[in-house]
């Protein structure tokens, strides 16, 4: 009997030194403000990170672990990487010298997407293999575009497209979504998308539906510039219907004051949509003014048609100037008038700064006349305040609005969109709690987007994770300082691997090309 019980005792003690044994890991942070971006409220754990995946999530202190590195985060908040649905970094990762993407590490966010408005490629291997050789600072997630494949097949003409150049077009993107597209781009409000009628895109955005991938859409109009914009609402839902697919808005936005308050009945649109069996979502980004190309934003559709050359030739048709100028007249007027028109990039950089009003006076000629003289040179890119504080807030409390940036050069919605947002409704307004910001910026968006493992702090998930001071997240750049990069941000990890190191850039390039 003496002897059964030391043998049990013996075990006790055994089972009770392999509970203890510590767990090895690589990283292991320590918080009191642990959001796992679902919208929940916060919670004091420890992550902990082995390779480029979260192994072990755990309440604070309760489980041992040995870890390579520590970070105590106890007096911050921990979240989720942010995750940026509408971005215009391409180039920028394809880079030498701006592909670490700090001006997105520095928000916090670690996944951006690109390909947006209908710009995206369709060689979607070949660009994912030229990114991963590169290296990246941040993961990035490719669309291929209507208007890049629309214009591979027929170039800019202003013509529906023939049930041949549609099917030059589906399979131009069958091949995009079989090489890792998330899905299909459109902006239907540019060229060549505007030539487009929504059949062409429904044939399309069913190929993009046949690969579970989604339709992301700049609408044909947010203002009054052709079919309006409750119409283009309409017309996107009923691409979505057609095609069953997932309909996301990008930038959801009422530009301009003859559509200010329009976001009401938009909201009911799309509520209605979706309670009819509709799948929709938007992004937004947090400020008054919009950005674009200056030809874009003003200039005639029907005049940028066929090629440069032609473009330019009928920009001095004589018999063509008066029904030009009066068309500029009017889309300036659309976009508040030319006092609301910044510039914002130019390859003469004395204009930069400067708006359309006093650009035209220093010309000694109108508005219009004036636009007719810039378009003909390089790209000029320009703000237009064109939006109601009113609309913005009704549109981002919406329970399938997310946080996105449209980053561009010029606007300091490229280096602030994510800090602004925390700064000016979650702290100041308070109308978003902090659990809503980071759900809007993390968990949702990988929804959406239909992200393989990403967007929330849970075990066997990516490790992308960002901790920030809370009281010190801001934006720093503004339209006199548009490249200035955000602060707050301390600790930055991509696929388990430090990016920022106490609010320090390590060098890492840990980003992927990720579906």
């Amino acid at each position: 009997m003496k002897q059964l019980s030391l043998v049990a005792s013996l075990l006790c003690v055994s089972l009770s030194s392999i509970a203890v044994e510590p767990q090895e890991v690589d990283l292991l942070i320590s918080g009191k403000r642990v959001h796992i971006g679902d919208g929940s409220a916060q919670r004091a754990l420890d992550i902990a990170i082995c390779g480029d995946k979260i192994c072990g999530i755990s309440p604070l202190g309760e489980v041992k672990y040995v870890a390579k590195q520590r970070i105590d985060a106890k007096n911050s908040v921990v979240s989720p990487g942010f995750i940026d649905p509408h971005t215009h970094s391409i180039e920028q990762l394809l880079s030498e010298d701006k592909k670490a993407n700090l001006n997105y590490l520095y928000q916090g966010v670690t996944t951006v997407v690109n390909g947006n408005d209908g710009d995206g490629r369709a060689d979607i291997q070949r660009l994912s293999m030229q990114l991963t050789k590169n290296g990246i600072g941040t993961n990035t997630a490719l669309l291929a575009g209507h208007g890049y494949i629309r214009r591979a097949v027929m170039g800019l003409a202003e013509r529906y497209a023939t049930k041949a150049e549609i099917a030059q077009m589906q399979m131009l993107l069958t091949q995009a979504m079989e090489q890792g597209a998330v899905g299909l781009s459109s902006g239907l409000y540019y060229v060549p998308g505007v030539y487009a009628d929504a059949e062409e895109v429904i044939a399309l955005a069913k190929v993009a539906a046949k690969y579970d991938g989604i339709y992301d859409t700049h609408l044909r109009d947010e203002s009054t510039f052709n079919i309006g914009f409750t119409a283009a609402i309409e017309e996107a839902i009923k691409i979505t219907n057609a095609a069953d697919i997932h309909l996301h808005i990008a930038h959801i936005k009422a530009l301009g004051k003859d559509v200010w308050g329009q976001s009401k009945d938009v909201i009911k649109l799309i509520n209605a949509a979706q309670q009819s069996g509709s799948s929709i979502s938007a992004d937004q980004y947090p400020w008054r003014a919009s950005g674009t190309n200056l030809k874009s934003a003003v200039v005639p559709k029907w005049v940028m048609a066929d090629s440069r050359s032609h473009f330019l030739s009928r920009l001095e048709d004589p018999s063509k100037r008066a029904q030009i100028i009066s068309e500029i007249e009017e889309n300036i007027r659309r976009r508040g008038g030319p006092d609301s028109l910044l510039i914002t990039a130019a390859e003469d950089e004395s204009l930069e700064g400067e708006t359309l009003k006093e650009i035209a006076a220093k010309y000694q000629k109108t508005a219009a006349e004036t636009v007719l003289e810039l378009v003909k040179g390089s790209r000029i890119r320009v703000a237009s305040f064109n939006m109601s504080p009113a609309d913005i807030e009704r549109f981002m409390v919406q329970p399938w609005v997310v946080t996105s940036s449209d980053g561009t050069d010029g606007h300091p919605r490229k280096y602030a969109s994510f800090p602004k947002k925390y700064r000016e409704y979650v702290q100041q307004k308070s109308l978003l709690t902090l659990p809503q910001f980071i759900q809007q910026s993390s968990s949702k968006t990988a929804a959406i987007l239909k992200l393989d493992k990403r967007g929330l702090l849970q075990t066997g998930y990516f490790a992308d994770i960002v901790i920030f001071d809370s009281e010190r997240l801001r934006d720093e750049a503004d339209f006199a300082h548009w490249n200035r990069l955000s602060s707050g941000v301390d600790y930055v990890v991509i696929n388990g691997k430090l990016a920022i190191n106490q609010g320090q850039y390590t060098g890492l390039l840990g980003g992927r090309v990720v579906k």
